[in-house]
């Protein structure tokens, strides 16, 4: 389906609620290192499948029902949580990659749709720095930089480089943690230098405009995004070719894993970032990503930093068994707590 075509049926059925518009096509990038391998994209969707946990207590030690197969080993470094903002993340080192991973967590699936309708409208009112003309998703970018999210982990990056030297950093997210995983990266890199940072996200949405995606490409070459079959939330917010500047535009480089004559395919995608070789529509593909389950394990509420479950997860905290086994940070913000920011710095 061409892009006239796939803009249409865009276009109709995100003024009923739902969208989608697709990509394929293997081509060469001069410039980009970070090669698409399927091992490293299992691995790292396991750890964006962990982020979502609710039992607190089993992700920082590490013995969470998501916190094995390609990721055992891995050494926790700091656990956030910001329970205001319904948001959390963590920072530790996979040494089977001799790499720093970052991981934030998505979006609970009953509030996908409302989440759709509200992208739909968001302006693109907010100016990112050092890039002229570049335009955000202001909600997103808020969400990383104006939480708890951006000082935390950018304090255990340091320490963690400071342990293990100047090793590198892979940022990895699914739906909405995609999102917030693209500013991390871009932040990091600024700091660390572009080498030294990889992203590689999963159902991620659109972040920024076409100014703001051929800046980050310069930035943050070592990227990929991940694709399913017609997962619709990497089609949002719209794009559209005739109004480039006006509206969201994906950075390169996107893999698209699809169902092809009974098999699955992983294509690489062109350079434009919205290459559009394929337009259809789902909203399930959104929640599962090379076989992973890319969904929390309770979506009654915002469990994962419920009062409950902070309670519960600070008591255990204190347990000498946890406090003798593990030095992990742990940044919890919640209304009835004041954080000092400064000890981040």
């Amino acid at each position: 389906m061409g892009r006239w075509t796939c803009t249409g049926v865009v276009a109709l059925v995100l003024l009923l609620s739902a969208a989608a518009h697709g990509r394929e096509l293997p081509v060469k990038k001069s410039g980009h290192s970070f090669v698409y391998n399927h091992t490293l994209a299992k691995t790292l969707v396991e750890y964006a499948s962990a982020v979502y946990m609710t039992d607190l207590t089993a992700l920082y030690t590490w013995t969470c029902s998501r916190c094995n197969d390609q990721t055992q080993g891995f050494e926790m470094r700091s656990l956030i949580v910001d329970v205001e903002n319904c948001l959390q993340a963590f920072v530790g080192v996979a040494h089977n990659l001799n790499s720093i991973v970052v991981a934030i967590r998505g979006t609970q699936e009953n509030s996908v749709q409302n989440w759709i309708k509200d992208l739909i409208w968001k302006q693109l009112d907010l100016s990112y720095p050092n890039m002229p003309n570049a335009k955000v998703h202001s909600g997103f970018f808020s969400s990383y930089n104006n939480t708890i999210l951006r000082l935390a982990i950018t304090s255990a990056v340091r320490k963690a480089r400071k342990s293990y030297g100047n090793i590198n950093v892979i940022v990895t997210g699914h739906s909405m943690g995609g999102a917030m995983a693209s500013f991390c990266a871009l932040d990091l890199a600024m700091k660390l230098g572009s080498d030294s940072v990889q992203l590689m996200t999963f159902g991620q949405p659109r972040v920024g405009n076409a100014a703001f995606a051929s800046y980050f490409s310069k930035y943050v070459p070592n990227t990929i995004r991940v694709t399913h079959g017609h997962d619709i939330v990497p089609h949002l917010p719209p794009y559209f070719s005739f109004l480039p500047q006006l509206t969201f535009h994906h950075f390169p480089r996107e893999v698209w894993i699809h169902d092809s004559k009974g098999n699955t395919t992983e294509q690489i995608c062109d350079d434009s970032g919205e290459d559009s070789k394929c337009c259809s529509l789902s909203i399930q593909d959104h929640f599962t990503y090379l076989g992973v389950d890319m969904e929390a394990d309770d979506w009654s509420t915002c469990r994962i930093i419920g009062a409950q479950s902070v309670q519960k997860f600070r008591k255990e905290l204190t347990s000498s068994i946890i406090m003798t086994m593990h030095n992990v940070d742990v940044s919890i913000v919640d209304p009835s707590v004041q954080t000092d920011l400064n000890s981040f710095r």
